[in-house]
């Protein structure tokens, strides 16, 4: 028979990582977001699953990028739901990108679900919002 050690915090942050991902807080849910550096940009990358263009806003301010949007609650109609994963609601993610960006060259796509947001490095800060082509 093995002993295995007892790691209290290590099962806290399991429990923290399944509660957060059913009961996110006040924000509603978060969306998973990957966001990387070439030498010439930033390119931020979410799954935004059944979201539209009209739905999402992104705003770049003080070397700061933030996307934030809405995902409209369900319209079906049932007696009882068995399971609810997907979450609804407002989210808001901001990012600091040490580096100044050319603003007015930051571009949003949003193709099959994933918005994927690329700002060039360059310049001067400065505030803008960003269109989602």
């Amino acid at each position: 028979m093995a002993f295995t050690r007892w790691d209290p915090i290590r099962d806290l942050l399991a429990i923290q990582q399944r509660l957060d991902r059913f009961a996110p807080g006040p924000a509603g849910w978060v969306p998973p977001v990957d966001l990387h550096e070439t030498p010439d940009r930033y390119v931020i990358t979410a799954e935004l699953p059944g979201l539209r263009r009209e739905d999402l806003d992104i705003q770049m301010h003080d070397g700061q990028i933030t996307i934030s949007g809405v995902r409209r609650e369900r319209e079906a109609v049932c007696e009882q739901y068995h399971r609810v994963e997907r979450g609804h609601g407002s989210f808001s993610r901001t990012f600091h990108l040490p580096v100044p960006v050319d603003v007015d060259a930051i571009s949003a796509d949003l193709r099959d679900g994933v918005l994927t947001v690329t700002c060039p490095k360059t310049g001067e800060p400065a505030a803008r919002r960003i269109s989602i082509g």
